[in-house]
């Protein structure tokens, strides 16, 4: 299935995106736009999802990053310390990934059996939504093989996915078009780990320094 949701807003968007999220509540994969690149998605609680989508990513041994509708959907998940919610209340919506101290038990496809989740509160009604509509977070990991590049624009990303999951949504080219700069934030420690969107130079505004 192809969603074609390029300029909808509100709640036109949300109906528009029903058929996605019962694709994803039942189980299926689903390849949608963020503010980065695209991303491939499944509800991660879901373990069949997870070992699909991993099949699917050719992801070995590396944990899954998730994507929150909301700041408050991420503490759900994590433990934030002031630092990490400076960050948030800085960055977020926004290209910053916080690998963090892992708040409650997620399957182990997720983390991989570590105690710490990479999340972010993307700058993009539509993975926002998908979220939403999954409890609040949804598996956000970029489309594309692993170890290959990331797609930015969704004519390049449909002929890699159309095979490989069971809804494509359309929302044109993403903002960024570079996947998101991820840190890990332990109390007051933050260590660079993927350059990306967000120049860490803006990071180092917020919290003085950046490892």
């Amino acid at each position: 299935m192809t969603l074609d949701v390029k300029g909808v807003k509100g709640e036109e968007l949300r109906k528009a995106l029903k058929p996605a999220l019962e694709i994803l509540r039942s189980g299926g994969l689903a390849v949608y736009p963020t503010d980065t690149v695209y991303g491939l998605g499944c509800n991660p609680l879901y373990e069949a999802a997870l070992r699909s989508l991993l099949e699917v990513k050719g992801r070995v041994g590396k944990p899954l990053p998730l994507l929150a509708s909301s700041l408050a959907d991420a503490r759900r998940i994590a433990h934030f310390s002031p630092l990490a919610l400076r960050l948030a209340e800085a960055f977020w919506p926004g290209p910053l990934t916080m690998v963090l101290p892992l708040g409650v038990e997620l399957p182990a496809q997720v983390t991989m059996g570590l105690s710490k989740v990479g999340v972010r509160v993307p700058d993009s009604d539509v993975a926002r939504l998908l979220a939403e509509g999954l409890g609040g977070i949804i598996v956000g990991t970029s489309a594309n093989r692993s170890g290959e590049p990331p797609f930015k624009s969704f004519s390049d990303v449909y002929r890699w996915a159309a095979r490989r999951v069971d809804v494509v949504i359309d929302g044109g080219d993403c903002r960024y078009g570079l996947p998101s700069t991820v840190v890990e934030v332990e109390s007051d420690r933050v260590k660079l780990l993927r350059r990306g969107a967000l120049e860490p130079s803006r990071i180092v505004e917020v919290c003085g320094y950046i490892e």
